[in-house]
């Protein structure tokens, strides 16, 4: 069980989101992807993956190359077991670029409040130093 669990309320909806927020930004492949069932199927940006494996090694060089990642998330909508999410994240790359990126993600949960499906479109652009919003 990973609670809170659907049929959704307001505020069991908003539990989920900040926790997902709190689990990325540790940037911890391994406990992020726990969040999800072994079997999930996500599509973020051009990439399909399936299972916790998949998503582990994603994350793992997602965050190879987005060097200092941090990451806010606010709910959009919520219907029994689906979730939206706004969200927005800033990271620098290895040569020290500064990016943001923003979009949205639906998320499905199964009966045990285990993401099993994650569809994320996202959209980066350059920053300077100091034009960052999340410190």
């Amino acid at each position: 069980m990973r609670p809170p669990v659907p049929p959704f309320t307001e505020e069991a909806a908003r539990q989920k989101v900040q926790a997902a927020e709190d689990a990325w930004n540790t940037r911890d492949p391994r406990r992020v992807a726990l969040a999800y069932t072994v079997d999930s199927e996500w599509r973020n940006r051009d990439e399909f993956l399936q299972g916790r494996e998949a998503i582990v090694e994603f994350l793992t060089r997602k965050w190879q190359r987005e060097l200092e990642y941090r990451l806010r998330k606010e709910l959009w909508c919520f219907h029994e077991n689906r979730i939206s999410v706004r969200f927005e994240y800033e990271s620098h790359d290895p040569t020290g670029q500064w990016w943001r990126s923003h979009g949205n993600e639906h998320w499905e949960f199964d009966g045990s409040g285990l993401m099993r499906r994650r569809d994320a479109s996202i959209n980066d652009y350059r920053i300077e130093p100091g034009e960052r919003r999340i410190l």
